[in-house]
This record gives C-alpha cells, sequence and structure tokens, in this order.
C-alpha cells in the first residue's frame, strides 16, 4: 500500500458511513455530541498504557499495531495474550461506549485490529471481543471469512477515498445521520436536494429549448 496507513478508527467511520469517514479523515472536520463525549471518557483509561498478568494471561493496554500489507495503523485498546502450547495468542479488546449495535462497524474496526497482530506476532488471531459501557458486557466476535473480506474490503474502499482526495456524495440515512455528531457539518439533506434541484433545473431548461 502507497501513502501513509489508514487508521483504524477510520474504519469504524467508513463502515458506519464513508462519507463521515473522509470528513473526518480526509477534510479534519470534527464536532462533539453526547455520544462522542461519553466515548472519549471512557477510553482516558485505556489510553494509558501499561502491562500486567491476570490468571496467566498477560494483558497490553494501548498498544501500538500496524499492517505494512494492508497499509493501517492505530492503537489496540487492550490485547490480552493467551498462553498456548505454540506460544502466546493474541487477542484485542476494544472499548465502546453505548451497547451493540445491528451494524458491523465495531466488529471491522476490531478485525483490523487482529489482522495486525496476525502480521506482527507471526501467529493466527481467530478472535477479539468488544466491551460495552452501557451494558458492562463483553461481546466475542469471531475473525471469521465473511468479517475479515469485509473488513479489508472497508480497507481497500478507504485507499481509494484517500488516494482521490475526493470525499463521497451523501447518501442519507435517517437513523445514522440523527446520531451522528457531523450532521450539521454535512448537512445530507441539503446536499442532495441541491444535487436534485440542479438536476430539475437543468432538465426543465433542456426541453424548453426542444422545438
Amino acid at each position: 500500500m502507497q501513502g501513509e496507513p489508514i487508521p483504524l478508527s477510520a474504519l469504524q467511520h467508513a463502515v458506519y458511513c464513508l462519507r463521515q469517514a473522509a470528513l473526518i479523515h480526509l477534510e479534519r472536520m470534527w464536532a462533539d455530541n453526547r455520544f462522542t463525549a461519553e466515548g472519549t471518557v471512557m477510553h482516558l483509561a485505556t489510553d494509558r498504557p501499561g502491562q500486567r498478568r491476570i490468571k496467566g494471561v498477560r494483558r497490553v493496554s494501548a498498544l501500538p499495531v500496524a499492517s505494512a500489507r494492508l497499509g493501517i495503523a492505530g492503537v489496540a485498546d487492550l490485547v490480552e495474550f493467551l498462553p498456548s502450547p505454540g506460544g502466546e495468542v493474541a487477542r484485542p479488546v476494544e472499548f465502546k461506549r453505548g451497547k451493540p449495535k445491528a451494524h458491523r462497524a465495531d466488529a471491522v474496526q476490531l478485525c483490523a485490529q487482529g489482522l495486525c497482530l496476525e502480521e506482527m506476532t507471526g501467529h493466527g488471531v481467530p478472535e477479539g471481543a468488544l466491551f460495552y459501557g452501557e451494558t458492562k458486557r463483553r461481546v466475542e466476535v469471531v475473525f471469521d471469512a465473511p468479517l475479515r473480506a469485509l473488513t479489508e474490503a472497508t480497507i481497500a474502499e478507504l485507499h481509494d477515498v484517500f488516494s482521490a482526495g475526493r470525499t463521497p456524495k451523501p447518501t442519507p440515512h435517517a437513523s445514522r445521520c440523527r446520531a451522528c455528531s457531523l450532521i450539521d457539518l454535512c448537512r445530507p439533506k441539503a446536499i442532495t436536494r441541491s444535487a436534485r434541484a440542479f438536476r430539475d433545473v437543468a432538465l426543465r431548461s433542456h426541453l424548453a429549448e426542444i422545438p
């Protein structure tokens, strides 16, 4: 992969909304809402690098991870290294505010960490976990073939967007747009309506010229 590595956080944004990912990571736009503020507070503890061993499991927080093959890099909230006969097996754990979601944005970000750890350690990383602050529970995530394919496809899509240097047009999604902190900067409905209005005016003008 050429150019700067894709931030792992961009993958979560891209699955949620590719335009959001470009606004944040390409145009450097950002705005907080209650959800992003709660997420920031939740990560204050996990962002501190550290290491400890609990019941034979080595736990490393704020671990930098990267994949040269995929052109991605970031920091894993927590990586647990489980003992096994063939050597330690890594298991990434990502902390999220809220609760499990219907889409796979969180799972893709976590899977990308797993792909980085496979390249870094030389060992397979079969699964990871998402810990949600609202439910105070872990959700186990298996890095199966469909999830790995979705993760690599999202990475490739982001590389294309960043290489082109163009932010995708909005594709309004009612529930996701309402929850997005960038809605006032993105203005999905206004941009979509403007494009439609321009098309309608051009069409009327063309029809008026037809004898």
